[in-house]
């Protein structure tokens, strides 16, 4: 028995290096796509590739998935009704727009908060669009999803797979330059994650619909306030 969960964590410590591996170096094309060939494209198809690229972070892991036979399914599973996964989502994603966007913007921070040049409504449904189906769905599925559960599989601690994962959610980030914007990350991974463990209707849904209405969000308070 001993032998064996010791050949399980090898495993999943083995698939967590490769994933780790992979993503990171998905991130490197990404930003090459971005910063060579994105803005020599036209409106349309630029955001078309915006969208797309950001699944791409999610290849290495499904190959994993795929190589074990996992099932997206695990990853998703959810005793709560899906109605109360959306609208929890939903609830979340404007009380946390309120306390870290609204508040710091009244409060004289705006310009550490963010900035944007959007004016037309289809700019701000695009963004909505992209944050969700593209953003917050490829990083929730990765971060607090398949590298979430493959922490549980090398530790058994929770705590240890919180702060691994959003750690590295974190150092995700860091190749925009800005150390603050990698502590920030790091500390939504976690706030994320908690929200998962200690809210029950919280699943990992809600975690793409929270992630993402917060980012979009964020360019809509900046614009009007």
């Amino acid at each position: 028995m001993i032998s064996n969960i010791g050949v399980r964590n090898k495993k999943a410590l083995i698939d967590l290096g490769i994933g780790v591996f992979g993503i990171f170096c998905t991130l490197l094309v990404v930003v090459w796509l971005n910063q060579q060939i994105l803005m020599q494209l036209t409106l349309g198809w630029r955001m078309v590739l915006l969208i797309t690229s950001q699944w791409l972070f999610m290849i290495v892991p499904l190959l994993l998935m795929r190589i074990n036979h996992e099932r997206i399914r695990f990853l998703m599973k959810s005793e709560v009704r899906l109605s109360n996964q959306i609208l929890t989502g939903i609830i979340l994603a404007f009380l946390m727009s309120f306390l870290f966007t609204v508040v710091p913007i009244l409060l004289g921070f705006k310009e550490m908060v963010g900035s944007t040049s959007y004016t037309k409504v289809w700019q701000f449904a695009f963004d909505l669009l992209y944050s969700l189906f593209a953003v917050a769905l490829a990083e929730e599925f990765v971060f607090r999803g398949y590298l979430f559960h493959k922490l549980l599989e090398v530790n058994q601690s929770k705590w240890f797979a919180i702060l691994i994962s959003s750690l590295l959610f974190g150092l995700f980030h860091s190749f925009q330059g800005d150390v603050l914007q990698v502590i920030v990350t790091t500390f939504l991974g976690i706030l994320f994650c908690l929200l998962r463990e200690k809210i029950k209707s919280v699943s990992l849904l809600s975690l793409v619909i929270i992630h993402g209405l917060y980012d979009a969000l964020i360019t809509l308070w900046v614009t009007i306030l």
